[in-house]
């Protein structure tokens, strides 16, 4: 099948022009400037003077979340694939890292496309179009992706900085443009940097009996229940991948903890047995864990489109001991 790579339409209030690396703000509140990253040159950067975002339109991703000023944040980042642009029909999956978005549940992708993997290509492996829009906190930007040639969806990813606050939401929007009926839901994919510990708040009631959702061979290191919270590590010598009914995923480091909430439909259906939030644990020599998390599943036609919010919120490391982090960041945000 041809791949198809026209970008749909956007209707936004400012375009950023080829070849102009000026500084945008609305009311003082949030900047967007257009940069080079690591070897890509058209990238862009969204501060709000506390926080600030990279994105890297040519591999479709928001590639980092960080604190203004601070080099490093917690999403990891592939440097060897630094500058180099993906290819649709690589039989070799082109892991950059970050933060995207793909179609679930997974396993019907070899169903629906030539391939179960690879990802979809226009969800993974193609650029993306960026423009700037309004909205009540100044400006944020808008990415959208070309209509995949097996879903027949193109993608629409809305980033924004909350001033004051070193928060980001990302809203995810999924249009059907064409073709035949597709059961899909939004998940949003975050590549995070090797954690000192990861983090599920389980339901009071849980859909499952022992609070999660086993999804691989083996299960993630030191993989605890303490009450209503879930903890594990990354195993360096197996993938492993759990899935929970929890509405919130927490990532705590050595200096950062990164928070990252997405509301359950109470009621609804979700992929992979009723999982709407995701742990997978790499093993070496990719030291990285992914915190996924999954909105409900529809039958999309022609001219439907669904939406997924998520909010991340990044804190410095206050307490020693990362149980009592979690507890107290999920306590107080």
């Amino acid at each position: 099948m041809k791949f198809v790579t026209r970008l749909l339409p956007l209707l936004t209030v400012a375009a950023l022009s080829a070849g102009n690396s000026s500084t945008f703000a609305a009311g003082g509140q949030t900047t967007i400037t257009r940069t080079g990253y690591h070897g890509w040159p058209d990238s862009y950067v969204l501060s709000n003077g506390k926080v600030e975002v990279i994105v890297v339109p040519a591999v479709g991703r928001v590639m980092q979340f960080r604190f203004a000023g601070e080099e490093e944040g917690p999403f990891w980042e592939n440097r060897s694939l630094d500058g180099k642009a993906p290819d649709p029909k690589s039989s070799e999956w082109g892991n950059f890292g970050g933060d995207k978005t793909w179609p679930s549940p997974q396993g019907e992708w070899g169903k629906v496309a030539d391939r179960g993997w690879p990802p979809p290509p226009a969800f993974d492996s193609m650029p993306v179009n960026a423009n700037t829009y309004l909205n009540r906190h100044g400006q944020g930007l808008i990415l959208t992706s070309a209509v995949d040639p097996f879903f027949g969806i193109a993608t629409e990813r809305r980033i924004e900085l909350v001033p004051g606050k070193s928060q980001m939401t990302i809203s995810t929007t999924y249009r059907k443009i064409e073709g035949a009926p597709k059961k899909v839901g939004v998940w949003i994919i975050t590549q995070l940097k090797d954690p000192v510990a990861v983090f599920a708040p389980l339901q009071k009631r849980s859909y499952y009996s022992n609070g999660f959702n086993k999804q691989s061979d083996v299960l993630p290191l030191d993989l605890k229940i303490d009450g209503s919270l879930l903890s594990c590590k990354r195993d360096p010598q197996h993938s492993t991948k759990i899935g929970t009914d929890a509405g919130t995923l927490l990532w705590v480091g050595e200096k950062h903890v990164l928070r990252i909430d997405s509301a359950r439909s109470p009621g609804a259906e979700y992929p992979d047995e009723g999982s709407s939030a995701e742990i997978y644990t790499n093993l070496d020599p990719n030291a990285y864990v992914e915190l996924e998390l999954l909105g409900p599943l529809h039958t999309m036609k022609v001219g439907e489109a669904i939406y997924q919010r998520s909010t991340y919120t990044l804190l410095h490391r206050t307490k020693s001991d990362p149980n009592s982090e979690a507890k107290s960041v999920l306590r107080r945000y």
